[in-house]
C-alpha cells in the first residue's frame, strides 16, 4: 500500500520545495527533471535513486505509487534527466513500472523498510551513454 495521497500532497507542496535545491547533494538523493505532460513546463522532483549493479538502470521505489505527476509526465515523454551530486546528469529513456526492481540495486536496509511500508512498485529506467 503507497503512502497516502495526503502525504503525498503535503510532500509536493511543501517538503519538495525544501528539499529541493538540496536534494542532488544528499548521498542516494537527486532530482529528477521532467517535463509537464500538457504545459510543457520544466520541473525538478527531488527522489531517492539507486543504480543496478551492472550501472545500466536507475532504480527508484515508488513511494506513492506510480499515480505520481512526475512518472506520469515521465512516461509520456519516454525521457528525463536525474541530476546529483555523485551520480552527475544521467540522460533516462525507457521508463518502466516493476513490481520487484532489479536484483542488488536497492540496499538490504531500505529494502526492509520499503517493504514494512507496503511499498510494491518501482521504476526501473534505462540509463543512456
Amino acid at each position: 500500500m503507497p503512502l497516502p495521497r495526503a502525504v503525498a500532497r503535503f510532500n509536493k507542496h511543501v517538503t519538495n520545495r525544501i528539499l529541493g535545491p538540496v536534494s542532488p547533494l544528499l548521498p542516494g538523493f537527486g532530482a529528477i527533471e521532467h517535463r509537464g505532460r500538457t504545459s510543457g513546463r520544466p520541473y525538478r522532483t527531488p527522489i531517492m535513486a539507486f543504480r543496478s549493479p551492472d550501472g545500466r538502470r536507475l532504480v527508484v521505489a515508488l513511494t506513492y505509487g506510480s499515480r505520481t505527476d512526475w512518472l506520469r509526465n515521465f512516461a509520456a515523454a519516454g525521457e528525463a534527466v536525474f541530476d546529483s551530486r555523485w551520480s552527475g546528469r544521467l540522460r533516462l529513456t525507457q521508463p518502466r513500472v516493476v513490481g520487484e526492481p532489479v536484483r542488488g540495486a536497492i540496499p538490504r536496509p531500505i529494502r526492509w523498510v520499503l517493504r514494512l511500508m507496503g511499498v510494491g512498485e518501482f521504476l526501473e529506467a534505462t540509463i543512456e551513454g
